[in-house]
């Protein structure tokens, strides 16, 4: 039997009423990955399905949500971070599920926080300033398509220095 998983986006929301139809309509549905950021709805779907599903958050730049997301069983993330710093992500990672918060705390405030300040300068970012990293770290990843942009040459070198400061960093 085939396994599949529901993924909560902008264009396609789950209630936990939904949800727990489609589970027990589906017995081989086995995961929701919620890239929505909606902790009442979140809250509500795991109180409904609790350990029926396997969740995963799937939010950009999804660190920031980590901690708490973790406290409603979603023990797993899709880090776009991961692209272009994987030690730092998977530290990042183990501090989380160790519940090390005051490690958690000093990578948000030093790393992801002003990452994501880049980030939402401008609609469409998301995946922009993921391809400036690859390129800061020496992997270019080429431009954006339209109808995104890419990052200013000034937001490049932002980044490139917010990445310089972590340690053991590649930045080119």
């Amino acid at each position: 039997m085939e396994v599949a998983g529901l993924y909560g986006r902008a264009n396609a929301t789950y209630s936990a009423g939904t949800l727990a139809r489609v589970a027990e309509a589906c017995p081989n549905l086995i995961g929701y990955k919620d890239g929505i950021g909606d902790i009442d709805a979140m809250t509500r779907i795991h109180a409904r399905l609790g350990e029926r599903l396997r969740y995963v958050g799937g939010l950009p730049t999804a660190e920031t949500y980590a901690l708490p997301y973790l406290e409603l069983g979603v023990t797993t993330y899709s880090s776009a971070i991961f692209n272009f710093l994987p030690e730092f992500a998977l530290d990042f990672y183990t501090a989380v599920r160790g519940r090390d918060h005051a490690t958690v705390r000093t990578y948000l405030n030093e790393f992801v926080l002003p990452y994501t300040d880049i980030r939402n300068r401008q609609a469409g970012y998301a995946v922009s300033i993921v391809k400036a990293g690859m390129t800061a770290v020496g992997h270019p990843a080429g431009p954006v398509r339209a109808p995104l942009t890419d990052l200013t040459a000034a937001e490049h070198e932002e980044l490139r220095a917010l990445i310089a400061k972590l340690p053991g960093s590649a930045a080119a």
